[in-house]
């Protein structure tokens, strides 16, 4: 589905389409409502962002860094928000996260997300899992000190399931994760992209176990294993449960995006639709292309008004 996951692209280097007509047009808990018809000064503050992975081309080729990244969501394209990819942030030393919180404030941006890699919870090797945990913790203090609506992290593990060792682990981490994440205002959770993640039955009871509020979902729409149909049938399961999404130009160019947006905006999801894009290629123009698919369809939910 993707030509290069974010991690299989950490593993090797930080180096590395034209414009389609708009796409036409489980159970969610009880108590999710759909939200109200937006009045006008409402459908100014429809939560849209960026994943920063997605001009990782422009990293590699020193075109853009986490500043000009910034200065692109707030001027290029007109957001009110950041979604950080780790491989953006420099360091995580305190003095240089204070100048990106400056750059935020400056620009009025809120940090919807940092997704962050070589930090997934399980790993065979005791020794990449100390090293994981502790860029977990540094991406956790991070995401406090920038004010960070939600932090991923993936939960690791290789094949379609874990085991109960690696489980157990993962599900011990998380709530520790979840505890922090708690006491300084934010949420975390494991994504939907890679190992056991996909499967819509393990992230089920990933989910019942941590058993945490201030742990969820960032799904990757679409990114779960299985056919079309099993695919469907767990991003509109999961969408009580989502947390941030991220939304791949393979969802914004065909013609299921009303139908996945529509999953969220029914049960009143309050985070950022953010989409992400992989080609590494002419990314500022691709990327303004998701954008507006999915500013689109989401400024036809409010006119409409109600659920669809």
């Amino acid at each position: 589905m993707r030509s290069m996951s974010r991690r299989e692209f950490v593993g090797t280097t930080l180096g590395a389409a034209a414009l389609a007509a708009a796409p036409a047009v489980g159970a969610p808990p009880p108590e999710a409502a759909a939200p109200a018809a937006a009045s006008p000064a409402e459908k100014k503050k429809l939560k849209i962002s960026v994943l920063s992975y997605s001009f990782r081309g422009l990293l590699g080729e020193g075109k853009m860094d986490i500043f000009g990244y910034l200065e692109s969501c707030k001027y290029r394209y007109g957001l009110g928000a950041a979604d950080l990819w780790s491989g953006f942030l420099a360091s995580t030393a305190e003095d240089y996260l204070k100048k990106v919180k400056e750059g935020l404030e400056e620009r009025g941006l809120e940090l919807a997300d940092i997704a962050v890699d070589a930090a997934h919870v399980w790993d065979d090797d005791p020794a990449v899992r100390e090293k994981n945990r502790a860029n977990a913790l540094a991406h956790l203090n991070a995401a406090r000190l920038l004010g960070a609506r939600f932090v991923r992290v993936d939960a690791g593990g290789r094949g379609a399931e874990w085991t109960q060792e690696a489980f157990d682990h993962i599900v011990a981490c998380y709530r520790e994760y979840a505890r922090y994440a708690q006491e300084h205002g934010f949420k975390v959770g494991a994504e939907n992209h890679w190992g056991p993640e996909q499967a819509w039955a393990n992230m089920q009871k990933l989910y019942r176990a941590v058993d945490h509020p201030a742990f969820g979902v960032s799904c990757h729409i679409g990114g779960w294993a299985g056919d079309d149909a099993e695919k469907a049938r767990a991003d509109r399961e999961a969408a009580p449960w989502i947390l941030h999404t991220h939304i791949a130009w393979n969802i914004t160019s065909g013609p299921l995006l009303e139908e996945k947006l529509a999953n969220l905006w029914n049960v009143g999801y309050g985070g950022y639709y953010s989409v992400e894009h992989h080609s590494a290629v002419n990314e500022y123009a691709e990327v303004a292309i998701q954008l507006e698919r999915v500013r689109a369809v989401l400024e036809r939910f409010q006119a409409q008004g109600g659920t669809r």
